[in-house]
């Protein structure tokens, strides 16, 4: 390297090393909010080979997906009894106004005395 190289990247090299170290710092960041997302949202983490490391058993997923499902089915009773509700609300407020536009109308068919 001649002199004159040398002397054009000496300067330069806090600022690559800053870079660098800016870099990698972020590259860390990332992966660590990555995994706090996924333990958050309860998705499975992964080794360096792409091996599971959580669930660490194959009992522990059965067991999760056991308590989903039971979960799963209770929810789907609740909607459904909520589906139940709405249903007779709608008949009354159908019944309701059929009501009253059968008595303005039997109100106008009365001669007037």
């Amino acid at each position: 390297m001649s002199v004159d190289a040398a002397t054009t990247v000496i300067p330069y090299i806090p600022a690559l090393i800053f870079g660098g170290l800016t870099i990698a710092a972020a590259g860390i960041a990332g992966w660590v909010y990555t995994t706090r997302l996924r333990i958050k949202n309860g998705y499975p983490l992964d080794g360096a080979w792409g091996q599971s490391i959580y669930p660490k058993t194959d009992q522990e997923a059965a067991e999760r997906v056991k308590l989903l499902n039971q979960e799963n089915a209770q929810l789907r009773s609740e909607l459904a009894s909520l589906k139940n509700r709405l249903a007779n609300v709608e008949k009354i407020i159908v019944d309701d106004t059929h009501k009253l536009s059968n008595e303005i109308e039997s109100l106008r068919v009365q001669p007037v005395n």
